[in-house]
């Protein structure tokens, strides 16, 4: 006669109370420092949101200025700088400053 073989019963884990608590403590810290992240991550979405703006206003005046090199230096040109940058007026000309 052949020896039946017992198949091995499951084991039961016993878990504690303090277990328990610990595995709550864990998950809590987790769900806090995921909380945590998001926040940090929706604000560097928008840091990155204004610096591209800023970027895109640095390209836009640097275009403006590499089509001003372009145009070349004309006379119209040369009387829009002198008259912004130095307060060049043309003779009988009136210039109205408005204080604020």
């Amino acid at each position: 006669m052949a020896k039946q073989r017992k198949t091995p019963k499951a084991v039961k884990l016993r878990t504690g109370l303090l277990t328990k608590l610990l595995i709550v403590v864990l998950l809590a810290a987790l769900a806090c420092e995921a909380f945590t992240l998001r926040e940090k991550v929706s604000g560097a979405e928008a840091e990155k949101a204004r610096i591209a703006a800023l970027v895109e206003g640095k390209r836009q005046e640097n275009d403006a200025l590499q089509a001003d090199i372009d145009e070349g230096c004309t006379p119209e040109k040369m009387q829009e700088i002198a008259r912004r940058e130095l307060g060049w007026v043309l003779p009988g000309e009136y210039v109205f400053e408005v204080g604020s």
